[in-house]
């Protein structure tokens, strides 16, 4: 029995495929999955308006009023420094990330990325930052919301999605599209879906 099947039937998941995924039929959520948002998110509020005491596992939901305790007007400016891209201290990759996005490159070009927010030009410019050249083959679509993630990905026939955000993930599951959750501390209620905590955990998903 594989490692994913052991996983999966412990936990009362879905089965996953037999087979490997093809490159051509997955796409990534940006925030949360490759990029490393919540902790540039926690680090601004620390250096720039002196918020202490709230860890990346108080994080308890993907609405950040609801578990933690921080003036919505700091949240706000915050959060708007992260969406324009002109936050000066660095947005980081998730660990190993860009290495396993390099692999998934040389197999199938280009990758698709689809995210919540409503511009794309920052994740553009980080991107070309972080992954030089291999940039070039990069496709970000911003929805500007949740709801119009599975439409996108339908359109582009898309049948795998990598999402941290567990409402989102049922959304697609009802559409047809199957969801890998990237766990988070956020998504941590009950659901029926593979999840994986790595990149490096996620490349043994796929045919790399």
């Amino acid at each position: 029995m594989r490692a994913v099947d052991r996983i999966e039937k412990a936990a009362g998941m879905r089965p996953f495929p037999e087979n490997r995924i093809d490159p051509a039929c997955l796409a990534f959520d940006f925030d949360g999955v490759f990029a490393d948002t919540m902790r540039l998110f926690l680090e601004i509020a620390h250096r720039e308006f002196r918020v202490d005491g709230i860890r990346y596992e108080d994080i308890t939901a993907y609405d950040l009023q609801s578990c933690i305790d921080m003036d919505a007007r700091v949240m706000d400016a915050v959060l708007l420094q992260i969406l324009e891209g002109s936050h000066t201290i660095p947005l980081r990759p998730m660990e190993q990330a860009p290495r396993v996005l390099s692999r998934i490159l040389d197999r199938q070009s280009p990758v698709l990325f689809v995210t919540a927010r409503s511009n794309p030009e920052p994740v553009h410019r980080w991107m070309q930052e972080v992954l030089g050249s291999h940039s070039n083959r990069i496709e970000v679509v911003a929805t500007g919301t949740f709801d119009k993630k599975a439409e996108v990905l339908m359109e582009r026939r898309i049948a795998y999605f990598v999402e941290d955000r567990l409402e989102t993930c049922f959304d697609l599951d009802a559409a047809g599209v199957a969801p890998i959750l990237y766990r988070q501390p956020w998504n941590r209620a009950p659901h029926p879906f593979v999840e994986v905590g790595s990149w490096e955990e996620l490349q043994t998903l796929i045919d790399l």
